[in-house]
């Protein structure tokens, strides 16, 4: 068990985002957590990285890591990839960034590491020098998920890593997040409002609702049979070719 949460609470205000919260994510899975905006799932996907205080509960991560240790081991993907690069750092740079802060090469060493990180995203290793407005939103993404590797992460949390591309780049997205989750022995939690989405990459999914895990289950299996209502509609919602 990679992740073990339990009745994970977390407010804002008088609002509570996240209500009493607890699952299992297991090594080496998919897991989707999805909902409506203002559900709560990327209040939960950042607690998990100790991006956010959680209010009560427990979160336990398998490793026990000092908080060093647990940094380089737990990454994220944000949603808008501009916003997630400084526009006044170069590709290169912002991916042997994370390298650097964690002592994991020495300085001569990592642009070559950064090359390797850029191919394996599907970039060319010329990337390097360029700044993030001379690149598309899916090559934006790719080197944001570049930076999240650069530590040879164990887990990474994917948060609408897609919903802000063209739907011609969100599937070349997905289809590399599902290659490099092969190949290197990832385990995700895939945060989306899109259930068609996350039936693409995940093994099982949550149905969150007003800061609730209302339904979970293995795929295809929810499809087929949502124990709730609310996870009906959002499979109802769903467009059909």
């Amino acid at each position: 068990m990679l992740f073990q949460v339990h009745a994970l609470t977390k407010k804002f205000g008088k609002h509570i985002a996240v209500d009493h919260v607890s699952f299992d994510i297991e090594e080496g899975e998919a897991l989707g957590l999805v909902g409506e905006s203002g559900s709560g799932k990327t209040t939960i996907g950042r607690m998990l990285l100790k991006l956010l205080p959680h209010d009560a509960g427990e979160i336990v991560y398998s490793g026990s890591a000092p908080l060093k240790k647990f940094r380089e081991e737990c990454q994220i993907i944000f949603q808008d990839p501009m916003a997630s690069l400084n526009p006044r750092i170069r590709i290169g740079d912002a991916i042997g960034e994370p390298i650097h802060i964690h002592k994991l090469l020495t300085a001569s060493k990592i642009p070559e590491r950064v090359n390797e990180l850029l191919e394996s995203v599907g970039l060319k290793k010329d990337y390097a020098t360029r700044f993030p407005h001379e690149l598309s939103g899916g090559e934006r993404q790719r080197v944001c998920i570049a930076r999240a590797l650069a530590t040879q992460p164990k887990f990474i949390v994917c948060d609408e890593p897609v919903s802000a591309l063209d739907v011609s780049v969100q599937a070349q997205i997905l289809n590399l997040l599902i290659d490099l989750k092969e190949r290197y022995g990832l385990t995700y939690l895939f945060i989306s409002h899109d259930l068609a989405v996350v039936s693409v990459l995940c093994d099982r999914v949550m149905v969150m609702e007003r800061g609730k895990i209302v339904d979970t289950g293995l795929l295809p299996n929810l499809f087929l049979t949502p124990s709730k209502e609310y996870t009906r509609k959002l499979i109802d919602s769903i467009p059909a070719l």
